[in-house]
């Protein structure tokens, strides 16, 4: 089907106002869950504040309002809950471009089944590091992390709302270049909008109060137009210029994350001295491996005794080489690897870098392609 274009807003005056931007992600999710569509809805809800980001899976309609509005200092990816702990459910899901990517990845490799979930995407400018966004705060807005009660990314500024109703900002640019603002993959990234969902979401283009939905998939549209006719979502058809200011945000988004990709991964890439001494910091504490959410064999080759023995004097290479073949096809550049390093070793750069070379050669895309990758070997489901 070719992709249709919506602005929607909820009927529910509360979930309306206290959406991001008109509340229609979360009437959809209270539609699914009022109709029984779905046993449950994943979705990012705030902690002790908004710097602590929690997932979590609702099955009350009533709580869905918890879940309302934008935390982008919480990076927090699904893909692994719904393989793992959520595999014989039928849950909705809020994503992320890369959320989106790696659940793409887990279903053509059997551990996600494609007709249990319902995607509903949100279009991404890029997260912020939890401890980042407090001394950012602090540093940048002369203001306690502890009083901001809502922070978005729009127009190229990271905005922050405090308890006293009044708003500042500063320009994304002028935080990286200080070394803060977005995580390093974030910049990098150049998928913005994730259209492989059944439906994506967002602020760009859209009018105040509404939120502009592309329906990208069959269920999608089936969605969306039953909850309008259920009263949950009211839709309008957008006009050519707010079709075009999301375009146009779109590719200036595609446009610095291919600028970044250039610095990042051929400008300042490490050089094979300095990726040695990164090496020989690992400590293998398999940080890296448990976050990522693509890593998904029952029996690891990482866990077998040559790894265990402590009499072996090892390559500190050794490790990272086996999860480098076994990963870096698959990489979606979600950053979660580095984000959990205890030594700091920038390893979402060399697999993002091996990602795109292997897509140069192949034709394979992390996240996007239907079919596996030809490197891949079925033993390993």
């Amino acid at each position: 089907m070719d992709n249709e274009y919506l602005l929607a807003k909820a009927k529910n005056e509360q979930l309306h106002e206290s959406g991001e931007c008109g509340g229609a992600v979360s009437s959809i999710f209270k539609y699914l869950l009022d109709e029984k569509i779905v046993d449950g809805v994943l979705v990012l809800t705030k902690g002790e504040d908004l710097y602590d980001g929690i997932p979590t899976f609702i099955e009350n309609s009533d709580e869905i309002i918890n879940s309302c509005g934008s935390l982008h200092c919480s990076p927090t990816l699904y893909g692994d809950l719904l393989s793992k702990e959520l595999k014989d459910k039928k849950v909705a899901i809020s994503v992320k471009p890369c959320d989106m990517m790696a659940i793409k990845e887990l279903e053509i490799r059997h551990q996600i089944n494609p007709e249990n979930i319902i995607t509903v995407g949100l279009n991404c400018g890029g997260t912020v590091k939890p401890v980042t966004a407090e001394k950012m705060i602090k540093l940048f807005y002369d203001t306690d992390p502890q009083d901001v009660v809502k922070e978005e990314i729009d127009k190229g500024k990271f905005i922050i709302e405090l308890k006293d109703g009044t708003e500042k900002s500063v320009k994304i640019d002028d935080l990286e270049d200080e070394g803060y603002g977005r995580r390093e993959n974030c910049r990098r990234c150049v998928n913005k909008i994730p259209r492989q969902a059944d439906l994506a979401c967002g602020n760009w283009g859209s009018a105040n109060g509404w939120t502009f939905v592309e329906v990208t998939s069959q269920k999608g549209k089936e969605i969306i137009e039953n909850a309008e006719n259920k009263g949950y979502v009211e839709t309008k058809t957008p006009g050519e210029k707010p079709i075009a200011i999301r375009s146009k945000i779109e590719k200036v988004m595609i446009k610095m994350g291919n600028k970044f990709q250039k610095r990042y991964l051929e400008k300042e890439y490490p050089s094979i001295n300095q990726w040695d001494n990164y090496w020989n910091r690992c400590i293998e504490c398999y940080s890296c491996r448990d976050i990522c959410p693509i890593c998904y064999c029952i029996g690891c080759e990482l866990e077998r005794d040559f790894y265990k023995d402590d009499s072996t004097t090892r390559n500190p290479l050794t490790f990272q080489a086996v999860r480098i073949s076994h990963m870096a096809y698959s990489c979606i550049n979600c950053g979660q690897c580095e984000d959990v390093c205890p030594m700091e070793i920038p390893i979402a750069r060399i697999y993002q870098r091996m990602q795109n070379k292997y897509k140069e050669i192949s034709g394979y895309e992390a996240g996007h392609s239907d079919e596996l990758p030809p490197i891949y070997s079925p033993l390993k489901e």
